[in-house]
């Protein structure tokens, strides 16, 4: 399917941008921006208006790029989509992030600034603040060309595909076979997809090389050290640091890693197996045949709207509006971008997922996954909340809670819309063990990327060392022997690395507070909810501990946390 943008209602018209605007063409759109860096406000009540017109022209920005970032990534193949995207990055974006630093520093030089309500503005005022002490004229440029390389990554991502069984199957399809009782076919599918990655390894590899140049001159242009003292500020971090993130590490080495093995040992003997290899890591232990809870498409989404019906019937409504509207797409095919997310389209205020369903058990938790982002995106709606606190700009600590508690709410209601109460069961806890394994996961690609990007200039041969090490540390238990080019560059199996660089240690955070919120629910149901609910409304509007304590959380992600639903997981998972 192709995205039917302009089907989509507008139920919000723009007060200040006609929407007659080409924004493709810099000669229509700047003027706008000109005026907003021109105009003198000359009060608090004239500084609020400018902000509303200041956010509503980066919200029809921002838009235009999600337009064309979609298109692209639906149909990988398609060359004017990919032309269209990149002619946007290399001839509009650029433009718009000069004219942001401006309109930024005029905001922050405002003498009715320190004026403005304190509740709805600390945190927009902190964000700019810190955006114009980032701002570097020369980095435009290096993040243009970053953007490029990233496009080129995900074509050639998108691209792969493999002849299985008598026809072209993408690499979402070969997860598949992964599931399956015959070992022989497992090992035969996962050797066949992994030779089809490695002819675009040294590919992936000089793609990275280029990146981590680009990003390691953008942060001493911008004056610091290295990348990673640069990404926590230019991610907003302002409640924690890298010293966290090394509690976080060490608190799941010492808490879940060991469950994770004890679990693989299980395993093993369940299975009278010599080692764990690869390919032995997602089939059903007893033989039974994989989870198949959907064969189409609209089973899917039937099944899902049906869950959300039983969460909260508001939820359910706002699910089959995407269904109508065509905002899911949802199956895998040749030329579609590997992966899944969700993304909002500011202007019109409507959320739109993406994913590769091919009718597994896994599928279903990625769609409540995305759904939990689109449900974000939907109680956010109707509140006049500023492009600074909106969709990419919402913390994705606190974005990532509103999608990890969606698997594990829409989790206890999988009976009568999936499967019968043993398969319920059973997805379920092979969904606890996915959660256990993801934290060790996390643990990897964000200790991972602290030595990336404090070790620049680092060769091939020393990023496989350290990716080694590093998984080894936090590794499951699997026997790689004879697999040692595969186990070396097994890193690149992770989108983010290369398209949002230093971004994983958010859904380690986000993933004890859906624990939280999954445990209350189990005690209180409606109460849960609504302060969900509540939470989410907010957007980023406020500093990440009172989102959370608005959400009934704790801002903890060390070893307490840890600790606390380590036991919870042990108690799922051992028994």
């Amino acid at each position: 399917m192709s995205l039917d943008y302009e089907a989509l209602p507008r139920d919000y018209p723009r007060r200040y941008l006609p929407v007659t605007v080409d924004l493709t063409d810099w000669n229509q759109i700047g003027k706008y921006f000109d005026e907003l860096r021109l105009r003198e406000p000359g009060s608090v009540q004239d500084l609020k208006g400018w902000l509303d017109d200041y956010s509503e022209v980066f919200v029809a920005m921002s838009e235009a790029a999600s337009i064309r970032y979609v298109r692209m990534t639906e149909q990988t193949d398609r060359d004017d989509y990919r032309a269209a995207y990149l002619a946007f990055v290399e001839n509009i974006e650029s433009k718009v992030k000069v004219a942001q630093f401006y309109l930024n520093r005029k905001f922050v030089e405002s003498q009715f600034r320190k004026s403005l309500p304190p509740g709805d503005y600390s945190v927009l005022e902190r964000k700019i603040e810190n955006s114009v002490r980032l701002f570097r004229g020369e980095n435009v440029e290096l993040e243009k060309e970053e953007r490029k390389l990233a496009q080129r990554q995900q074509s050639i991502a998108g691209s792969m595909t493999v002849s299985y069984e008598g026809r072209e199957r993408t690499m979402p399809e070969m997860s598949k076979y992964l599931e399956l009782p015959d070992r022989a076919k497992r090992e035969e599918s996962w050797r066949l997809t992994q030779g089809r990655m490695a002819r675009d390894r040294d590919q992936m590899d000089e793609i990275f090389d280029g990146m981590l140049k680009l990003r390691d001159s953008i942060a001493r242009n911008a004056g610091f050290e290295n990348y990673r003292d640069y990404s926590f500020v230019a991610h907003e971090r302002f409640d924690y640091g890298p010293e966290d993130c090394f509690r976080f590490h060490d608190a799941v080495e010492k808490t879940i890693v060991p469950l994770v093995r004890e679990v693989h040992q299980i395993r093993k003997k369940e299975m009278d197996l010599d080692s764990i290899r690869p390919w032995d890591l997602l089939v059903d232990t007893r033989g039974r045949v994989p989870l198949r809870p959907f064969k189409t498409t609209p089973e899917l989404v039937r099944g899902c709207e049906l869950v959300f019906e039983k969460v909260d019937p508001a939820f359910a409504e706002r699910f089959r509006t995407m269904a109508r509207l065509g905002l899911l797409d949802l199956e895998s095919r040749p030329g579609k971008a590997p992966g899944g997310y969700n993304t909002e389209f500011l202007d019109v205020r409507l959320p739109f997922i993406f994913m590769n369903s091919v009718g597994r058990d896994q599928d279903v938790w990625t769609l409540l996954h995305e759904s939990g982002h689109a449900f974000h995106v939907f109680e956010m709606r109707d509140r006049r909340l500023h492009y600074l606190y909106r969709s990419d700009n919402t913390p994705t600590e606190i974005a990532e809670v509103a999608s990890m508690s969606m698997e594990l709410l829409g989790g206890e209601h999988l009976v009568g819309s999936f499967y019968d109460e043993a398969d319920a069961v059973r997805s379920r806890n092979d969904h606890f063990l996915s959660i256990a394994s993801l934290l060790p996961w996390i643990a990897t690609i964000d200790a991972f990327q602290h030595w990336l990007y404090t070790n620049p200039g680092h060769s091939r041969d020393a990023r496989r060392d350290a990716w080694v090490k590093t998984y080894d540390r936090f590794g499951p238990g699997v026997d790689w022997d004879g697999l040692d080019a595969e186990k070396r560059s097994f890193w690149q199996r992770q989108i983010h690395i290369f398209q949002s660089p230093f971004y994983y240690i958010e859904y380690g955070i986000a993933q004890l507070g859906a624990l939280g919120i999954w445990s209350r629910y189990l005690r209180d149901p409606k109460a849960t909810v609504r302060a969900y609910r509540d939470a989410m409304a907010l957007g980023g509007s406020r500093p990440l501990p009172e989102l959370f304590n608005r959400a009934g959380l704790p801002w903890d992600f060390g070893a307490g946390n840890v600790e606390t639903y380590g036991r919870e997981l042990r108690r799922i998972l051992i028994q």
